[in-house]
């Protein structure tokens, strides 16, 4: 604890301009300690800046760029400070804001087509914005409804990603905000701002913009209005998603986001979760995800021309790599209908998985798969496809797989040609004058071949099928058996799996009975590693006390 002592207490830098006779809100600004004073509620400071004059002058360090020949306080200092003073959140002058019209309309100019919009005073905007929204939620959100015209003005600077955060919040896809203040927020059903949301992907040609309203209507989807909700879900909304996506004369990014609002309606807890988590979600659960049959309907109205794409890259040049090159790489809009078409699948709607079947899909994406055998995100996804079928159990599914699609043949000529090929035909072609690499996709073969035999103990026909190959029986017996023994690291006599096993001791020495590593071995290591000058004499008594 601190005392205060005669003698020793300092008076605040603040307190000394404020006990001048004229001062100005500059000399404040310039003062590094005003933001603590404000936190610590000065009363003298606080009704000093809640005038209106002060609270004007804020505003507009924070909305207009400064001229050319401005200092540099000016020009960076004072937008942050006057900044940092709003979202300390005073109720006082929060409330000067946003009770008076005027204030309000000099802050919003900020969104005006003529004005100029710097990241650095957008990011500020978006900072007092929100705190309003946040700490004054009613009042705020009455004038934006009587100001309809900043909801168009806010997506119009979509492609600003602070912009973009404050317009999450106020359409309710913040689930706080939406939870909090419901009847406040009602109005903005009515609004058109999901058709000027999904427009941007026609007006504009920038992939900032595409992702920026693909995240928006992502955010939707996770989160909203339940008429907001209901409406981007529609088979119409999602017609219109694929229209853009498929015109030849749009971006390739417009695509690739439109297809990440599409994954999103169908699962949309994907995109609170990392890619990690939901590959593992995936691969573990199973047919997890329930979606609207009618959004799904009109995804399969256009499922035809998006696959057509499979076969076109939108990078027509030749990529060196460490192992050779690609000619032409896969792409990110072939990868982006490749994880479509997984998320698909998990929803477990038979018409979807007809049409895919139909179209030739499992067979162009297999394709795909063995074609590129190093582009691991693609491998995660086609793993999750055939995973997603074998665990449907649905006979056609199946069949399709194992008949149309020859995946056990695949599996089987991938493993005995487990090296790179030089074949110039093909996409992937190894390093002239160097010895072949081994293909990068084993590993997820061995994980769908597992499912194939886990299946067949299960299923008499799929047994029967995997029986009459004798190429299979083989190798399964000689190659998948030994395998998966050795890369089951459960079974590991060191590092951390054992460790995660259930523990039923707690005192100190039945946990250094139950270490999962050799003691006599790390102290042969020690001895070696001694004998070869990795540690001096002086270290060795500081090693024997870590290890022991």
């Amino acid at each position: 604890m601190f005392w205060r002592m005669a003698g020793l207490s300092t008076t605040s830098p603040v307190e000394a301009i404020l006990d001048k006779e004229n001062f100005t809100l500059e000399e404040l600004l310039d003062e590094d300690e005003i933001i603590q004073e404000c936190k610590a509620l000065n009363t003298r400071l606080i009704n000093f800046l809640r005038e209106k004059a002060q609270v004007e002058q804020l505003v507009r360090y924070i909305v207009e760029e400064p001229p050319e020949d401005a200092e540099k306080s000016q020009t960076f200092k004072f937008p942050f400070i006057a900044c940092e003073i709003f979202t300390c959140e005073v109720d006082i002058i929060l409330k000067t804001l946003v009770e008076d019209e005027e204030l309000m309309n000099l802050l919003f100019s900020f969104l005006d087509s003529k004005h100029s919009h710097s990241t650095l005073l957008a990011g500020y905007f978006s900072k007092v914005v929100i705190c309003l929204l946040l700490r004054k939620t009613v009042p705020f959100m009455q004038y934006v409804k009587s100001h309809q015209e900043i909801v168009k003005q806010l997506v119009d600077l979509i492609g600003i990603t602070s912009i973009m955060e404050v317009l999450i919040r106020l359409i309710g896809a913040d689930e706080h905000m939406f939870s909090s203040h419901k009847d406040s927020m009602q109005w903005m059903e009515d609004t058109d701002v999901l058709d000027m949301i999904v427009d941007k992907f026609s007006s504009s040609d920038s992939p900032e913009v595409h992702a920026n309203a693909a995240e928006m209507l992502c955010a939707i989807t996770c989160s909203a209005l339940p008429g907001l909700a209901a409406k981007i879900s529609s088979p119409s909304f999602v017609g219109r998603l694929f229209h853009h996506a498929l015109e030849d004369s749009r971006p390739k990014s417009v695509l690739v986001n439109s297809l990440s609002v599409c994954i999103s309606l169908l699962d949309p807890k994907r995109i609170m979760l990392g890619a990690y988590h939901m590959y593992n979600r995936q691969l573990t659960q199973g047919s997890t995800i329930t979606a609207n049959p009618e959004t799904v309907e009109g995804m399969l109205e256009s499922l035809g021309e998006l696959l057509k794409l499979l076969e076109v890259s939108s990078v027509e040049t030749t990529l060196p790599t460490t192992y050779g090159k690609l000619q032409p790489p896969l792409g990110k809009h072939r990868l982006k209908i490749v994880e479509f078409i997984s998320v698909l699948l998990t929803v477990g709607s038979e018409a979807a998985e007809k049409e895919l079947i139909q179209l030739g899909a499992l067979q162009k994406i297999l394709d795909l798969f063995f074609l590129y055998p190093y582009n691991n995100f693609l491998h995660h996804h086609v793993e999750s496809i055939v995973v997603s079928c074998l665990e449907s159990k649905k006979a056609f599914l199946v069949e399709h797989l194992l008949h149309e699609c020859d995946l056990v043949g695949k599996i089987l000529e991938a493993e005995k040609n487990f090296k790179l090929t030089s074949d110039l035909s093909k996409p992937t072609v190894a390093a002239e004058g160097r010895s072949p690499p081994k293909i990068g996709n084993i590993g997820h073969l061995t994980h769908v071949s597992t499912k194939l035999v886990q299946l067949g103990n299960n299923n008499a026909e799929v047994q029967a099928y995997l029986q009459e190959n004798n190429e299979w029986t083989d190798w399964h017996a000689n190659v998948l058996s030994k395998r998966n023994v050795i890369e089951n690291v459960y079974q590991w006599a060191c590092g951390r799996p054992t460790a995660l096993q259930d523990r039923t001791r707690d005192s100190d020495d039945d946990d250094y009975h139950d270490r999962d590593y050799d003691v006599a071995a790390l102290a042969n290591n020690l001895n070696q590693a001694f004998r070869f000058g990795v540690y001096s004499n002086d270290d060795m008594d500081e090693v024997l006390f870590r290890i022991f």
